[in-house]
C-alpha cells in the first residue's frame, strides 16, 4: 500500500493541518510517512499545499509528480494540481468555492460542500476537517479514529476547544464519497 496525496488552497484554509494530520496518523498506526509543505510568499491568503505519503514500505523520495489523489480548497490548486492526478486517481473538490466542471473522465471526482457543512456546524475553520473526513470515507489510508486521536497533539493549544467540532467535521465529511 502506498498513498501519495497533494492537498492544495490559500494559506489560513488548513491545509497543512489536513496534512499533519494524516502523517501524524499514519505513524501512529507504524506506517512510513512523508509530510512536505509548500507555501506560497503570504502564509494567510497565498497559495499553500502539501504533500503526504503514506505506505507501508520506506518512502525514497518526498515529492510526487504524480499523486493517486489530491484534495483541494480553492480553483487555483484545482487547476494547478488536476493535470497531474494519476489516471485512475481520485480528486476532492471544495464544492463551496469551486464550481468548475471537471473534464478528465479517468477520475474519481468528490464534490464536497466543505465551507457550506462548516458554517452549518458553526465555525468556518472546520472546512478542511470536512474534507479530511470525505478522504478518509474514500480511501482506507488511516483510521478515522486514529485522525480523531491526533487531534489532541496536532491542534495548537488555542484550537483545543475545537477538537469535538472538529470530530463532527469530519462525521459530516463521510457523507461525501
Amino acid at each position: 500500500m502506498k498513498e501519495e496525496i497533494i492537498l492544495a488552497g490559500f494559506g489560513g484554509q488548513g491545509i497543512m493541518l489536513m496534512g499533519k494530520l494524516i502523517s501524524y496518523a499514519g505513524m501512529k498506526e507504524k506506517k512510513e510517512v512523508s509530510w512536505m509543505p509548500s507555501y506560497g510568499p503570504e502564509m494567510r491568503g497565498g497559495t499553500a499545499n502539501c504533500t503526504v505519503i503514506v505506505s507501508d514500505k520506506k518512502i525514497p523520495s518526498p515529492m510526487s509528480s504524480n499523486p493517486d489523489t489530491i484534495i483541494v480548497m480553492n480553483l487555483p490548486s484545482l487547476d494547478k494540481f488536476l493535470p497531474k492526478v494519476k489516471s485512475g486517481g481520485t480528486v476532492l473538490i471544495n464544492s463551496s468555492l469551486i464550481e468548475k466542471d471537471i473534464t478528465r473522465d479517468d477520475v474519481k471526482v468528490i464534490k464536497v460542500p466543505a465551507n457550506k457543512i462548516a458554517n452549518e456546524l458553526g465555525n468556518a475553520k472546520v472546512a478542511n476537517l470536512v474534507m479530511l473526513g470525505s478522504y478518509l470515507a474514500e480511501k482506507d489510508i488511516v483510521k478515522p479514529e486514529t485522525i480523531q486521536k491526533s487531534l489532541e497533539t496536532v491542534l495548537s493549544a488555542r484550537n483545543q476547544e475545537l477538537i469535538d467540532m472538529n470530530i463532527e467535521a469530519l462525521e459530516r465529511g463521510k457523507e461525501f464519497k
